[in-house]
């Protein structure tokens, strides 16, 4: 109960989708944000949910490749992969 109801931000089809983005295996994601890659699995696949700082962790990750999470109106939360400057 310590850490109250939230909504988290990255869902299962979010954390697919960045991976997607970026190009990146579950192995990837999980080197880059120091889970192991069955964490990624089974929250991807919703065998489970994951900690406030897993979730940090991952969405970290994705931050430093590039993705943006975004707040749509009356959609919730996307993705985008801002255009990189040459």
């Amino acid at each position: 109960m310590g850490q109250g109801a939230r909504e988290t931000i990255l869902t299962p089809a979010l954390c697919r989708a960045a991976r997607g983005l970026l190009d990146w295996t579950q192995t990837d994601l999980a080197e880059k944000a120091s889970v192991s890659r069955s964490t990624i699995r089974d929250y991807e696949g919703r065998h489970h949910g994951i900690h406030r700082a897993t979730e940090a962790q991952l969405r970290l990750a994705f931050e430093q490749g590039g993705v943006r999470f975004v707040d749509i109106e009356g959609a919730g939360t996307g993705l985008c992969l801002p255009e990189r400057v040459s």
